[in-house]
């Protein structure tokens, strides 16, 4: 396969032009370091990928965001051009499944069934899914958790175990229920600090942090954001107290906590 048959061209879609040249990269003559990849040696760079594609997003950079789609989409075709050359499967069928997922669970859009809020939707999805899962041999009594992956970011995994259960009706019913588990959770904390129990401490820090990502998912926010959001706040701010301190002539290892508090306010307020 020559350089001059992956040029530009109407003959080649982008998307069949790309998965030529993964083809050549994996070749017997192509890449050696193409050639040596795997699934598994390939996991690392899938998650990075993400992630910059999602700072990308934060940051609305438009130009590094279709950058970053287009690593991710690369991603995709390493797998299925691996994959094809086992013999397993390839692009080709990937889109094809996909597809029919996409219309077999949406019968309100491809079929006749009309429903009128996101709420429905969902509802419906999780039906559809577990049908699926009963199809292909799950039990009956398959929980409501199951296919949320141990893999996730532990944010992202609490609340998507958290809507689970609420899709079913194992939720709080008002947001001030919710501000009052994570006082209870609050004061278990306190007791085990003066206890000084650091197994128990351990755990009810963890309890107090699950209670927190219920209120952002009942106010209908984004846990893993609104983290974000607060530690991009705090960086900011740390460095405009380092930038004043280093104005007065000051190191922050010489400073009292007092002294940096006064100008960690007034930050505060300047903003």
């Amino acid at each position: 396969m020559s350089i001059e048959s992956l040029e530009k061209g109407p003959q080649l879609t982008q998307v069949a032009r790309l998965r030529d040249i993964v083809a050549k990269l994996r070749a017997p003559d192509g890449c050696p370091w193409d050639r040596e990849q795997t699934h598994a040696s390939l996991r690392a760079s899938a998650i990075e990928e993400v992630y910059e594609m999602i700072e990308a997003i934060d940051a609305g950079d438009d130009p590094h965001f279709k950058e970053e789609l287009g690593d991710l989409l690369l991603q995709v075709i390493m797998h299925a051009q691996i994959a094809g050359e086992e013999g397993r499967w390839g692009l080709e069928e990937i889109a094809a499944e996909v597809s029919e997922k996409l219309i077999r669970r949406h019968p309100h859009v491809f079929g006749e069934n009309r429903l009128g809020d996101s709420d429905a939707v969902l509802k419906q999805w999780d039906e559809i899914k577990k049908a699926e899962r009963a199809s292909k041999g799950a039990p009956a009594n398959a929980s409501a958790l199951d296919g949320v992956s141990n893999a996730l970011p532990a944010l992202m995994r609490a609340e998507k175990v958290q809507k689970r259960a609420a899709r079913v009706g194992f939720d709080w019913q008002e947001l001030h229920a919710v501000v009052e588990k994570i006082r209870e959770e609050v004061s278990e904390v306190e007791q085990e600090i003066k206890a000084n129990d650091r197994g128990k401490l351990e755990d009810e820090l963890g309890d107090l942090l699950f209670a927190v990502v219920n209120l952002t998912r009942k106010a209908r926010f984004d846990a893993e954001i609104l983290l974000n959001q607060a530690t991009n706040k705090f960086v900011r701010r740390f460095h405009a107290l380092e930038a004043e301190t280093a104005r007065m002539g000051r190191a922050l290892p010489d400073m009292s906590l007092a002294e940096m508090d006064v100008i960690w306010e007034r930050v505060k307020e300047g903003e």
